[in-house]
């Protein structure tokens, strides 16, 4: 078969250079981006004065392995963070098929076929033998059939005009949604370290509940003791007696709940990280009870600076963009579609040695669809994407002011814990000072037991009162984490990748970009 011609290749990309002389107008969007309400300042204590320095170490500052092992855990565990990966890869597939719509398409065809062509001829003839004999007749035909071959190849095109930026709208909102996608993704990632966060300190605060609830029974059980052999040697009452009976078991029964409770916590962590439960508590066990929270430098002074940090943040506001760029589609609508196509074909048919080539071409149909009646479908269809592009401008500015307030309650809360806890170590240490002067006035008669209970109930508050103010310190420093996004920045372009083998993997680069 010849090669086509030149001539032949250059008019199937004629369509091409019609429509791109007729592309170019564009109905107009409402904005992409819109303004929301930012105070100039905040309204609440900011810790060393502020910084723009990332977040993305905020972990690594406690030097705790066991916490960022754990977060890791719960990251490659969460169905969240999983279901928040399929639908990046499912808008990311979304943006490559818009982008596609705008682009002309190309097929090309190609068949073979083998078959006969045959044709028959007949005739018939009439004779004698002697007189008065019968004549017989007969007839007689010929066949032949000859090998056809035909091959047939040939492409065609087809591109749809964008004349009134119809498609450009769905690409446009299509590259919204996979970065929305995105940015919800590593939101995803920032509430599971969050979450696992939070649980580790609860853990870790309840073991030291635990403390305070055994230093507490033992102390009250060998009061117990000493009482009752007391009163059997006549010299305390048995009233007395029964009182720090009474007194023993209570500690008793608030060390068998606080156990409870830090059972329940385990399984927590167990049912966040997916870790087996005998490992966890080996981890737990080998690692210290308390830590230090490291010193908070890394808040922007300007709020607005702060709240584009937040991957939930931004996932809002491209959602204004991709509803803006749904408006301009549903608009275009309701004005005509151009459809160009074309084609180019090469057929050859072979018979006995004999061939025939036939080339052909066509430019068309160029199709023009004009909307005249569909019951106002178009415009119903224009109007709901409206209403949901208004919808989007006030959840975004909602979202907004949701950030600013978690922050400054996130800053207040660590100032007051911080501030509390110099007077919960004072408290602590003078009940100590306090309670083991009445012991000793007690062992030597110079106390009620009245007296030492009341002394003990005040230093068994006092101790848990600062555990309760460590626990909620922590959870304020987390909470402070969280409403600044977790060290995402709007430069990070980490995304999950998914492969046949493994649905939901991160990348390697995705856990640098963001550590959470």
């Amino acid at each position: 078969m010849r090669r086509l011609r030149p001539k032949l290749i250059a008019t199937l990309f004629l369509p091409l250079g019609l429509g791109l002389g007729l592309t170019g107008c564009t109905l107009m969007r409402p904005p992409a981006q819109v303004e929301a309400p930012l105070p100039a300042q905040w309204n609440a204590p900011l810790p060393h004065g502020g910084s723009l320095a990332s977040l993305a170490d905020w972990w690594r500052q406690l030097d705790d392995p066991l916490l960022v092992e754990l977060i890791a855990a719960a990251e490659a565990a969460s169905p969240n963070v999983a279901s928040a990966a399929a639908r990046v890869a499912e808008a990311r597939s979304t943006r490559v098929q818009a982008g596609a719509a705008l682009l002309p398409s190309l097929d090309g065809t190609a068949s073979a076929s083998r078959g006969t062509s045959g044709f028959s001829s007949g005739g018939s003839t009439t004779g004698s033998s002697g007189t008065g004999s019968t004549g017989s007749s007969s007839s007689s035909s010929t066949s032949a059939s000859t090998p056809v071959t035909t091959l047939q190849a040939g492409l065609q095109s087809k591109w749809e005009v964008d004349l009134f930026g119809r498609l450009r709208a769905d690409r446009d909102a299509a590259e919204a949604k996979q970065s929305s996608a995105n940015a919800k993704w590593h939101d995803a990632r920032v509430a599971v370290a969050a979450e696992t966060a939070n649980a580790y300190f609860a853990e870790r605060a309840c073991r030291q509940q635990l403390r305070v609830a055994e230093s507490d029974a033992r102390s009250r059980s060998e009061t117990a003791r000493l009482t009752d052999l007391s009163a059997k040697a006549g010299f305390t009452a048995p009233a007395d007696a029964a009182l720090a009976r009474a007194s023993a078991s209570d500690a008793s029964g608030r060390l068998t709940q606080q156990r409870a409770q830090c059972a329940v916590q385990r399984k927590a962590l167990v049912a966040l990280s997916g870790i087996d439960e005998t490992t966890l508590e080996q981890k737990l066990a080998a690692a210290p009870a308390q830590r230090a929270l490291p010193l908070v430098g890394s808040i922007a002074s300007v709020p607005a600076d702060a709240i584009a940090q937040r991957p939930d943040v931004y996932a809002a506001e491209l959602g204004v963009a991709s509803a803006s760029a749904d408006v301009g589609s549903a608009e275009a609508e309701r004005y005509p579609k151009l459809t160009v196509s074309g084609s180019i074909g090469r057929s050859q048919l072979r018979v006995s040695g004999f061939r025939q080539s036939l080339e052909t071409w066509t430019v068309g149909p160029v199709s023009l669809t004009v909307p005249l009646l569909d019951g106002g479908a178009r415009k119903a269809n224009t109007d709901a994407a409206k209403a949901r592009y208004a919808e989007a401008v006030s959840l975004y500015r909602a979202d907004v002011r949701q950030a600013v307030r978690e922050v400054e309650e996130a800053l207040v809360n660590l100032d007051a814990t911080d501030a509390r806890t110099i007077d919960a170590d004072s408290a602590v240490k003078n009940y100590q000072a306090s309670f083991d002067a009445t012991q000793a006035r007690y062992s030597s008669g110079l106390a009620s037991l009245f007296e030492l209970e009341d002394s003990r109930r005040t230093l068994f508050t006092a101790q848990t009162a600062r555990v309760s103010l460590q626990r909620e310190r922590a959870e304020a420093w987390v909470a402070l984490y969280r409403s600044m996004g977790g060290g995402w920045n709007r430069s990070a372009t980490a995304s999950p990748e998914i492969t046949e083998s493994s649905p939901m993997t991160t990348t390697p680069a995705a856990k640098v970009a963001t550590s959470p």
